[in-house]
């Protein structure tokens, strides 16, 4: 758990805005000093030095925090292989050689 910084203020976009001295990774869960998953990092902005940090709150009042410390927990990030689904169509069992579905030759006209 590492420290990300006080909550400077609850932007009217639905992010609270808080500064920090060093970068953390998008979508990293944010949490207070109880250990409430508080919400994600969603953008990280301003000058490299001490830049911006917005977080999309996951809790009911995110006014409340204003003023609060949060930290980045590490340790809750979801694991796992990541990101994409598999594609169900009619040719999602066949693979070419570069890995993607091939699509069908388009019908000549005329």
């Amino acid at each position: 758990m590492r420290r990300l910084g006080k909550v400077s203020h609850y932007a009217k976009q639905g992010f609270l805005i808080l500064r920090t001295d060093w970068v953390p990774s998008l979508n990293e869960p944010v949490v207070d000093k109880g250990l409430t998953v508080v919400g994600v990092v969603k953008d990280v902005f301003g000058p490299v030095k001490r830049p911006y940090v917005a977080v999309k709150p996951r809790v009911r009042n995110p006014e409340n925090y204003v003023g609060a410390l949060l930290y980045v927990d590490s340790s809750r990030k979801k694991s796992g292989k990541g990101g994409r689904k598999p594609v169900k169509g009619r040719n999602s069992g066949k693979r070419s050689k570069g890995g993607k579905a091939r699509r069908p030759a388009p019908r000549k006209r005329g």
